[in-house]
């Protein structure tokens, strides 16, 4: 059985180990059959974008030894571009290839991420050092050349140096050379959070319009990134660029996995029968008109239902970055008149809401507006499309939260969220209520509470339930029980004081219900729950003589509290 390919992402790694690898290079076809002169391809992260340029690279990179040559062409046979027309297994191995990426410069500092660019400049100068050596004519070149391998070089050879380096190339191999970039955005956005943007943006441009712009020794270029930066901040006059993001048709399958592979897989393994809540959790992606799985996710828990059929799905994905776009978002709350709310609400109960669609965003600008922050959200993978409409020259996206693992990462950041900010809450008037029996008063609090936070009515009595330990977690007076077993079964919430002899203890018992007009019902069995299952027998047991119970019932921000008679 065939190991996974989980964080291993070259290409020749995996074929040569014989990882389980989803076949994946007809994108090179395509490639070559729309002769893009430079191509962006914007996607999530963790969705294969390095494997797929590692692979471009290995297809396409010609080296001095012949017998290398040979066995990357073998690495292909067996693959749907191998068993391909001859026009395209004709350009394997035939040009010198530039490859770089630049997540590295994600750094506190403009100098420590320009040291790990310049770093990640001068290991790429090494790998063709012997390819270059005695062939550039001019000894001032071959010096420069040297200054970049050697981490030596002025600010100044930085700005040019993927195009010198072409330009190099060129002198050696006669021929134009493949220009690989991935993670291109990830310095921006790190030098938009760290604050120094415009340094970055000014090096970035200088770096790419050189390279991609004006330069007469490159073949076709494939940049990656998570998100389509404006052309105003980086691609400056690049009439050549061709962007593909996840609303291009084009190339929709060839990252992420789609529904027929996520099976092949899972016949593979002898896990057919894992694959609906595989769907729950990891599906949902539209790319252009493509289903699309989550990668990373499915590696991950294949693994996992491999050892154990019955693992339960967790959110491998959430855990890969600091979700900060999610958590900005929440955070706008504070300042939110209730649109902001509503519309978040709606999403977390499995609705949807429309957006107008902007491609073009620069890092500076994802702030200022609402809406730059909802498209963020979209083109990064925290929200799908539903549907598409176009208004005259606009174009409207209606928005989803995929699956139940990006559902997760909501949760989990509103939970934060709201933990943060129920610590300035006056707690002292729904204590006061809960200690006297004034049971008007408590759910007067309770749906007071409610209103500033999201709710998520999906999850039902589970949510409430988090909700009012939540509330009660800071009490000083009583310690908290939830869900422990108590007389013929669990109490949902059970406060006790430290001391027994002339201690109290209050049993919460706790309800939802679909209408309105059921709240008082739903107080009524909360209370004869309580009798029927014995709740207090324990307490009084254990030497508990003043015990109080409440039924308390939910529908949406509403809450009923009723106390026993």
């Amino acid at each position: 059985m065939k190991p996974l390919p989980i964080g291993v992402d070259d290409f020749s790694e995996v074929i040569l180990k014989n990882y389980y690898y989803i076949d994946k290079t007809l994108f090179i076809k395509e490639l070559l059959d729309k002769k893009g002169k430079v191509n962006l391809f914007t996607r999530p992260r963790r969705f294969g974008k390095t494997l797929n340029l590692s692979m471009v690279r290995c297809y396409f990179e010609h080296t001095e030894d012949e017998d290398r040559n040979c066995q990357k062409r073998e690495l292909f046979s067996n693959l749907a571009i191998g068993k391909a027309d001859e026009k395209y297994t004709k350009e394997m191995c035939q040009y010198p290839v530039i490859m770089v990426t630049l997540k590295s410069a994600k750094q506190r500092t403009y100098q420590e991420a320009m040291a790990c660019l310049k770093e990640t400049l001068a290991r790429e100068y090494a790998r063709h050092e012997e390819q270059v050596k005695g062939k550039l004519e001019n000894q001032e070149d071959w010096e420069k050349f040297m200054r970049i391998r050697e981490r030596r070089g002025e600010d100044t050879d930085y700005l040019t140096s993927l195009a010198f380096l072409s330009e190099c190339l060129y002198r050696a191999c006669q021929k134009e050379s493949i220009i690989l970039i991935d993670e291109y955005d990830v310095p921006l956005e790190n030098a938009y959070f760290e604050g120094f943007y415009e340094e970055m943006v000014s090096f970035i441009r200088s770096l790419f319009e050189s390279a991609l712009k004006t330069n007469p020794y490159l073949g076709f270029a494939v940049v990656t990134g998570c998100l389509r930066v404006s052309r105003e901040s980086i691609f400056t006059g690049l009439n050549n660029l061709r962007v593909y993001s996840i609303l291009n048709e084009n190339y929709e399958e060839y990252f992420g996995f789609t529904e027929a592979e996520v099976q092949d897989m899972l016949k593979y393994y002898g896990r057919e029968g894992n694959l609906s809540a595989i769907r729950e959790w990891y599906d949902g992606y539209c790319f252009g008109n493509a289903e699309v799985y989550n990668p990373w996710s499915i590696l991950n828990h294949m693994e996992d239902i491999i050892t154990n059929r019955e693992a339960f799905p967790v959110p491998y994905w959430a855990n890969t970055s600091s979700n900060s776009v999610v958590r900005d978002l929440v955070d706008k709350l504070e300042d939110d008149k209730g649109m902001l709310q509503e519309q978040l609400e709606c999403l977390m109960n499995g609705g949807t809401i429309e957006k107008a669609v902007h491609e073009d965003i620069t890092y500076d600008a994802v702030y200022d507006h609402e809406d730059n922050l909802w498209n963020f959200l979209f083109f990064t993978g925290y929200l799908k499309k539903a549907s598409a409409r176009q208004e005259e020259n606009e174009q409207y996206v209606t928005l989803a939260i995929p699956n139940r693992e990006v559902a997760y990462i909501y949760r989990h950041t509103i939970r934060l969220w709201f933990d943060k900010k129920q610590k300035g809450f006056d707690m002292q008037p729904f204590y006061t209520a809960l200690e006297e029996g004034d049971t008007d008063k408590m759910e007067e609090e309770i749906s007071g509470f409610l209103e500033q936070t999201i709710s998520y009515f999906d999850y039902g009595e589970s949510y409430y339930h988090g909700f009012l330990a939540g509330l009660l977690q800071r009490n000083g007076k009583y310690r908290i029980q939830s869900n422990r077993e108590t007389g013929l079964g669990r109490a949902d919430l059970i406060l006790k004081t430290p001391r027994i002899r002339k201690g109290r203890a209050l049993i919460l018992e706790l309800k939802t219900v679909k209408r309105f007009q059921e709240m008082e019902k739903g107080c009524r069995e909360a209370l004869a729950q309580i009798e029927k299952k014995k709740y207090k027998e324990e307490l009084q047991q254990e030497g508990y003589q003043d015990i109080v119970g409440y039924g308390v019932c939910f529908y949406r921000k509403e809450c009923l509290v009723r106390g026993a008679d």
